[in-house]
């Protein structure tokens, strides 16, 4: 390749003075330090932050609007480091994408992740679609993740930080955007790295603390969200054990999520027991003894598939999979059903699979992504 076409940082072939890059920018310090970093190596950088929610309308009362809050972070953060920033009014595609299935999956009993379809149906979707409208080369985030080049294009891997990478939560990000998308956080070993360019730039937000719940239910209860957006939703009902004997009351299924122990009000039954399914039709909570829990048998739909051959063209695929964001990969057997779905089987069974929740492939070594679908039921061993 010629001198003059050398690829830049993003793997593009111009200078960074000529490459335009939209980054999406939450208001937090990781996006805030990609757009900085950027906008110092000369990159023409956009700063695009989404108006999805306002938590002072969901909580009906004032003072609460943290996303007010996040985007006068954010553009305060482009006025530092002197680049334009736009807000982009998203709240009827975010409650029509992701709340309303969000609120639908609680009451049929599953456990909704509604980041992931945020990020599937809003930011790398609409939003995406923005920065191709805006001309842009490339589109950044603040995501821990990595973007490699592998023999058949561009791969998803782990963050080399295993303690911040965001995999589980990107697994559906599909070859075509993956194309587009640029992560300059992944390499990094800690998030203190971050926050040392966050300091070095100068940035307002550099000692901003990480946000810990979903960004529509900011004080953690997901029950009051529901109730009020679905009324009746809480209505009380009956605890049952696995024979269907009735050992208590409840306050509605939407309080309940499959393997929670705590705060279930039936103590002293002799063994501990957890909640092993929800009946929302009837109304039913239903509890049993830990080992009611086990699954190895798990069905998988809207697979989003990495790989380099088609996912249907094997049999089956010995891989790693993570069913909750909080645990590490299991080994399993993955047997397509179809294009786009899979009966996927342990090699050791998790507790409390739930549907609703993703289930993520891995390479069994290294740290490739190979894409994954979401569990639509559980089948216990």
């Amino acid at each position: 390749m010629p001198r003059d076409v050398a690829l830049n940082s993003l793997g593009l072939p111009k200078p960074p003075s000529e490459t335009r890059v939209v980054v999406a920018m939450s208001g937090g310090v990781d996006s805030s330090v990609v757009a900085a970093m950027l906008a110092e190596e000369g990159y023409d950088v956009v700063g695009v932050t989404l108006q999805l929610y306002d938590h002072g309308a969901a909580l009906a009362r004032k003072g609460a609007c943290c996303a007010g809050r996040d985007i006068h972070d954010a553009r305060r953060v482009a006025e530092t480091m002197g680049f334009p920033h736009y807000v982009l009014d998203y709240e009827n595609t975010f409650r029509e994408a992701v709340i309303e299935e969000f609120a639908d999956a609680y009451l049929a009993g599953a456990t909704p992740v509604p980041c992931i379809r945020c990020n599937e149906r809003v930011k790398f979707k609409d939003l995406l679609a923005t920065a191709k409208d805006l001309e842009a080369d490339c589109m950044a985030t603040g995501h821990y993740i990595q973007r490699k080049l592998g023999a058949t294009g561009p791969e998803l891997h782990q963050a080399a930080d295993p303690a911040r990478d965001q995999s589980y939560f990107l697994f559906s990000t599909t070859p075509e955007q993956l194309s587009y998308l640029r992560f300059p956080l992944g390499h990094l070993a800690s998030k203190a790295e971050t926050r040392a360019l966050a300091a070095k730039y100068g940035l307002p937000v550099a000692d901003k603390p990480d946000s810990q719940d979903i960004c529509f239910v900011p004080n953690g209860n997901y029950a009051a969200v529901i109730e009020k957006l679905r009324p009746g939703a809480a209505d009380p009902g009956q605890i049952v054990d696995l024979d269907g004997t009735v050992l208590g009351e409840h306050r509605g299924v939407i309080h309940y999520t499959i393997g929670q122990r705590k705060g279930l009000g039936i103590g002293g039954l002799g063994e501990p027991l957890y909640v092993v399914k929800l009946d929302p039709e009837t109304r039913r909570v239903i509890v049993g003894p830990k080992a009611a829990l086990s699954t190895r048998i798990i069905p998988v739909r809207e697979i989003n598939w990495l790989g380099d051959a088609p996912f249907d063209s094997q049999a089956e695929w010995h891989l790693k999979v993570k069913v909750r964001s909080t645990r590490p990969p299991r080994e399993a057997i993955i047997r397509p059903t179809g294009p786009t779905t899979a009966e996927v089987e342990l090699l050791a069974a998790e507790d409390g699979v739930s549907a609703g929740q993703a289930c993520v492939f891995y390479a069994p070594e290294g740290s490739r992504i190979f894409g994954g679908g979401w569990i639509w039921k559980g089948t216990p061993a």
